[in-house]
């Protein structure tokens, strides 16, 4: 691949991971959340605001691992992948997630950056992932829940 079309890929991909070309992007989504919605689950609905949060930091984070750790060990689905309660344990934890979910998600993007980074070689502990497969899968994760956390707002009367 020249060196044009490969930083042309890294800046595409990290528009993608960065969201809000085509939707809402994640500070949009999360911005201004009313504590007392963020536990709550909306008729028809599966999951709370606060669900849908923390199952986004506790994915992105595993893919993160993942694409870099070679001591990897996988997560348990589905128990590892979502909170046990329906609201946040306490006051700050809203924010803590929030703030977890931008470091993975910059340190995710700092990869992707990083010329270093060859996005098409195997991982080598994975099964024939790629950074550029893990970050499309990220990308496409991100954005799925993203629209669940909206439509959760919009069911909550909390999407302007």
């Amino acid at each position: 691949m020249n060196t044009g079309n490969d930083q042309d890929l890294r800046q595409h991909l990290v528009k993608l991971l960065n969201g809000g070309e085509a939707h809402a992007d994640f500070e949009h989504g999360i911005a201004d959340f009313p504590a007392e919605l963020r536990g709550k689950i909306p008729k028809w609905a599966e999951h709370s605001p606060w669900q849908e949060l923390e199952h986004l930091r506790l994915a992105q984070g595993d893919i993160l691992d993942f694409s870099r750790n070679p001591n990897y060990k996988a997560l348990d689905w589905p128990k590892d992948y979502w909170p046990e309660t329906e609201a946040p344990p306490d006051a700050k934890a809203w924010d803590r997630s929030i703030n977890a979910f931008c470091e993975d998600q910059k340190e995710f993007i700092a990869m992707i950056e990083d010329e270093k980074t060859d996005l098409f070689a195997k991982i080598p502990h994975g099964e024939g992932q790629t950074i550029l497969r893990e970050a499309l899968v990220l990308a496409d994760h991100n954005s799925y829940h993203l629209g669940q956390i909206v439509l959760l707002r919009r069911l909550l009367g909390a999407w302007k």
